[in-house]
């Protein structure tokens, strides 16, 4: 169940086998939007990204009869990379399933890792995901789905149990304000489950590039749907979501605020991250920093946290988005 009992149990599970990452008061933000803008560094996490909280949590709970058939899953990077990291871990032979337009530096952690890889031959993370489920259910493998598991959606909680613990000796007595990139929506789903229980009043924020926005649309739409979409520097959160989702209906219930961002806006806050505290992200951890500027202008005064949820960016895309910054600051 995803209760926060369960939460804070895994966040003691996955202690020996995580980083506790950072909870960094940016000064820039916060002078530059009038709040107090913090920023918890999930993009320096082992595998670079917050995905390994939710795939060890899964591939620890698995029965040794299950495991023995190896494991399956599906991603368009950063959970591949987890999983094969958990997997090596527990000495599990895996298998990931890639879309077609996955990063090419994603590509390359998962094979150094030992990782079976089987790319599709479409460009959608989801299709990806319903064959992967399907090759799972024939061998007799586990399945670690990104998000549509409860295991998973508990692991990355775990992240709202160090914000919450960590707030004050960062400089914050309460958090008013969570602000969370959104793809299938499993990280999102983790967080809001425990501070909707911890602390009511704060507000939850979802955040997707307008390029790619599977989960607002859908919730907009009242059912999960694919929408038309374009290519984003957020890889990460890019792609449908699986049929009968759980993280719809948590998401529907306990995301409060919803907003997409411009890849240009994406951009300018990876180059952000570089100049103002020397930091590598990815274009996800854009999206959420982008959304949070925006939040924290908006509400002068209050305390904001950013999830920044990973720095698995390749050089090319960096370039791109370090081009679009340099060319955005010479039209001012």
């Amino acid at each position: 169940m995803l209760t926060i009992e369960n939460i804070a149990a895994a966040a003691k599970r996955l202690a020996p086998h995580i980083r506790r990452t950072p909870l960094m008061v940016s000064e820039v933000l916060s002078e530059t939007t009038g709040s107090t803008l913090a920023i918890k560094s999930e993009h320096q996490q082992v595998t670079g990204s917050f995905k390994i909280r939710g795939a060890i949590n899964k591939v620890l709970g698995l029965p040794p009869d299950v495991a023995k058939h190896g494991i399956v899953a599906a991603s368009s990077g950063n959970h591949g990379i987890a999983t094969a990291t958990a997997a090596a871990l527990k000495a599990i032979p895996c298998q990931v399933y890639l879309p077609s337009k996955a990063s090419p530096a994603k590509v390359a952690a998962i094979g150094r890792l030992g990782a079976n890889i089987i790319t599709i031959d479409s460009p959608d993370s989801g299709e990806a995901e319903r064959i992967a489920r399907a090759a799972a259910e024939t061998t007799g493998a586990a399945y670690v789905s990104p998000y549509n598991d409860v295991d998973v959606i508990t692991g990355q909680g775990t992240i709202a149990v160090e914000i919450a613990e960590d707030a004050l000796e960062a400089g914050l007595d309460h958090v008013d304000a969570v602000v969370v990139a959104v793809g299938g929506g499993g990280l999102i789903s983790g967080i809001a489950s425990w501070f909707k229980v911890t602390s009511p009043s704060t507000v939850i924020v979802g955040a997707s590039p307008a390029n790619d926005q599977a989960m607002i649309a859908s919730i907009a739409a009242g059912e999960i749907f694919t929408p038309e979409s374009r290519e984003t520097f957020s890889d990460g959160t890019a792609g449908g979501i699986e049929a009968n989702a759980m993280t719809f209906d948590l998401c529907n219930s306990l995301v409060d605020v919803w907003t997409t961002v411009a890849e240009d806006d994406i951009a300018i806050e990876v180059a952000a991250m570089i100049d103002n505290h020397h930091q590598l992200i990815e274009g996800a951890a854009g999206v959420a920093l982008a959304a949070a500027r925006r939040y924290a202008s908006d509400h002068p005064g209050a305390s904001i946290v950013a999830v920044s949820c990973g720095a698995n960016v390749s050089s090319i895309a960096l370039s791109q988005m370090l081009q679009i910054t340099a060319e955005a600051k010479g039209a001012r």
